[in-house]
């Protein structure tokens, strides 16, 4: 079977109405499929005024906003027009990236129709509770996931640490890596501006301790804090650079007093943010690979990062970086401290992130991903070809 064959029935539970790590690797995936000659269906939530535009054919889903987190929609089912469409369209295969009840019902969908499901992880959903002082209902998340991913009949996990912990959460038994890439024509050193780091007061000399991401408790943001916190009682020199947005600014902008928040960003304007820090502060454990990480060292960066899934495949301790118990405010303050006092040593694990991120390019990541799709289907057809003439006995 050739990737130009492939009929791909895709459902997210964000597409493109809120812009994230996620959905912006699910795009490009859609995006290098068309470019292969594959069709792709995509289902998700829509809004009237999305993020961005999105790759491919969208329909919408029914959906409801996530209490205390409006910006966020959560689909509910498969109406019956979407079932029409889906049955119009005729996959031969159906991926599915998040566990709400849409993804669920496709599944069943699916499984109805012989139709083999492949399921990308993208996020520790079972890890959030704990951000909202909820951490008594992680085993109940974990389990609700298990049944879920049990039901597809693979996974594909953004890193190999990200795996690793699927398999022994018992998720499910074929789990491979759809890793992530990075675009170097927008994240690169040379991307570097000391007059927009002026025009924000960070000084030439100034060392910028950057945040990046959506302003969002469990990106760990309380952890940044306190550690920025620390190094201020320590009397360690340095600013504060923030970029992004979210519904936690204003929590964290009373925490970091002085910091530069330059707000939302993309494209060019992201690589020069990006590029504008000195080193990444990365606390969050909910990650399944951070693309965050890998944006920060493909512009030269020394990256702190919590010791957890993706950082741990990305960062080599001590050589691109540090990786920190989550958590440890003292450990994360001493490693940033040290950077801040060795300019060599932050030029030297930058040099070696911004090498090590040169392996991470967009087209050959997405192919293992249609690789794994073409494999799934003609497992699926092999079973049926195998189970034809034991049907027609049962049948005589």
């Amino acid at each position: 079977m050739e990737i130009a064959e492939l009929r791909v029935a895709l459902f997210s539970g964000n597409y493109n109405y809120v812009r994230d790590g996620a959905n912006q690797a699910l795009n490009r995936l859609v995006e290098y499929l068309l470019r292969q000659g594959a069709a792709v269906r995509v289902y998700s939530p829509t809004v009237d005024e999305p993020a961005f535009e999105p790759a491919g054919d969208l329909i919408g889903l029914p959906h409801l906003p996530i209490p205390g987190r409006p910006e966020y929609r959560v689909s509910i089912a498969l109406s019956a027009s979407v079932k029409r469409d889906l049955a119009a369209f005729a996959p031969n295969l159906v991926h599915v990236a998040s566990p709400d009840l849409a993804c669920h019902r496709a599944v069943s969908w699916a499984r109805a129709r012989g139709l083999p499901v492949l399921a990308s992880v993208h996020t520790r959903f079972e890890t959030y509770p704990r951000y909202y002082r909820l951490g008594f209902l992680e085993p109940l998340a974990e389990a609700l996931l298990r049944r879920f991913y049990r039901r597809c009949d693979a996974l594909v996990a953004p890193s190999e640490s990200m795996a690793q912990v699927l398999r022994e959460q018992g998720m499910n038994a074929d789990i491979s890596l759809w890793s992530r890439g990075v675009d170097r024509t927008i994240f690169d050193p040379s991307q570097r501006s000391l007059a927009w780091r002026r025009s924000l007061g960070i000084d030439d000399a100034d060392v910028a301790v950057g945040f990046l991401g959506r302003l969002v408790m469990e990106k760990g943001l309380d952890v940044f804090a306190a550690t920025i916190a620390d190094l201020r009682a320590r009397g360690v020199p340095h600013k504060v650079l923030v970029i992004g947005e979210g519904p936690a600014r204003e929590w964290f902008a009373e925490r970091l007093p002085g910091a530069a928040f330059a707000g939302f960003a993309q494209g060019a304007e992201l690589g020069r943010a990006v590029a504008g820090m000195d080193l990444l502060l990365n606390p969050s454990v909910t990650e399944t690979f951070g693309n965050v990480t890998l944006e920060a060292m493909a512009s030269a960066l020394p990256v702190v990062a919590a010791r957890a899934t993706g950082s741990t495949s990305l960062i080599e301790d001590h050589f691109t970086g540090r990786l920190i118990e989550p958590g440890d405010i003292t450990s994360f303050a001493d490693a940033i401290a040290s950077y801040v006092a060795d300019p060599t040593l932050r030029s030297a694990h930058g040099a070696n992130g911004e090498l090590r991120s040169r392996d991470y390019g967009w087209d050959a990541i997405n192919r293992t991903v249609a690789v794994a799709y073409v494999r799934l289907i003609e497992q699926s057809a092999g079973v049926a070809q195998r189970s034809a003439p034991a049907a027609t006995i049962r049948r005589a």
